[in-house]
């Protein structure tokens, strides 16, 4: 029991970081452009978590030893790359996505309206023959009237940063499917490790045509940087992989959920950004619309 309360609070501190590193992507939009930001950001995500590979590989490699396992590891090695590329192409868009949208939007509103993947999830797998239930429907229908109160403006217009966002959300959703197909075939750190280094060379090319960074910018961004790389990317992930070992992925995913209430908050204390009454309606429409569509179904829980 104590187990479970453990990597629930590592769970809880993994949506704290996700949550306040909208923060750090907005403060860093005052010194970078978005593809800057996001290029430096994965790359430092990528670097991070090469010694936590490296530790893994050498605890597994005392306990695997056969003929066989050096067989599958050359079968699991191209799958691993061939899945780190198609992730860090979905990752480079999103990511590129939410930070060119956080230029135009607040940190909060964007935290809300990314988490709009948990239900936009379920409505893509239908085009591959998997059903929703009420619940996920459900929960749709309040997503939709949560994101009117949260950003349709006055004569049904919706904001640049707002739409950047919500795009933002469609490809995170099929980030998440690529991963759920490539992960369980691979190591999940690794998977993680090969993305973020993809998705930092591809925001590399616009970020040299476009933005030509200089050093002395990224020097002056280097807070922001280090807390959306370093414990964004690298820290948070690693986290979640531990945590989510021995819990519930149901509990797992409604603690996680607590990302877009973290964003607010954190957007409120520090950058100082005040949600109207008819925003923070849709905050909660929106974040119960999440919780709604992680709730595990009647008959499972039952079992279980």
């Amino acid at each position: 029991m104590k187990h479970k309360s453990f990597n629930n609070i590592l769970l809880a501190l993994t949506a704290f970081i996700w949550g306040s590193a909208f923060v750090a992507q907005s403060v860093g939009m005052d010194y970078l452009g978005p593809f800057t930001f996001n290029s430096i950001r994965c790359v430092m995500g990528g670097i991070v978590l090469l010694p936590v590979i490296f530790v893994l590989h050498c605890q597994n490699g005392k306990r695997n030893d056969t003929k066989k396992e050096s067989v599958n590891k050359g079968k699991n090695r191209k799958t691993l790359f061939a899945g780190g590329i198609c992730c860090g192409l979905a990752l480079a868009v999103a990511s590129s996505l939410q930070q060119a949208g956080i230029v135009y939007t607040t940190a909060g509103k964007a935290g809300f309206i990314t988490a709009l993947y948990i239900l936009i999830v379920p409505m893509i797998r239908l085009f591959f023959g998997k059903k929703a239930g009420a619940k996920i429907w459900t929960g749709v229908g309040l997503a939709v009237v949560g994101m009117y109160f949260l950003c349709i403006n006055e004569g049904f217009t919706i904001g640049t940063g707002d739409l950047l966002v919500f795009l933002c959300a469609v490809v995170f959703s099929i980030h998440i499917l690529i991963i759920d197909y490539f992960a369980p075939k691979v190591d999940g750190v690794s998977l993680s490790c090969i993305q973020f280094f993809v998705s930092g060379i591809l925001c590399s090319v616009p970020m040299f045509l476009y933005e030509k960074p200089q050093m002395g910018d990224i020097f002056a961004a280097w807070l922001p940087l280090v807390y959306a790389g370093v414990f964004s990317c690298g820290v948070a992930y690693t986290l979640q992989i531990v945590a989510q070992k021995n819990t519930d992925p149901a509990v797992a995913s409604l603690v996680l959920s607590l990302e877009s209430v973290f964003s607010a908050l954190t957007g409120w204390l520090v950058l100082k950004e005040y949600l109207s009454g008819r925003e923070l309606f849709g905050c909660i429409l929106v974040f119960s619309a999440v919780i709604l569509a992680q709730l595990p179904d009647k008959k499972k829980s039952l079992k279980n």
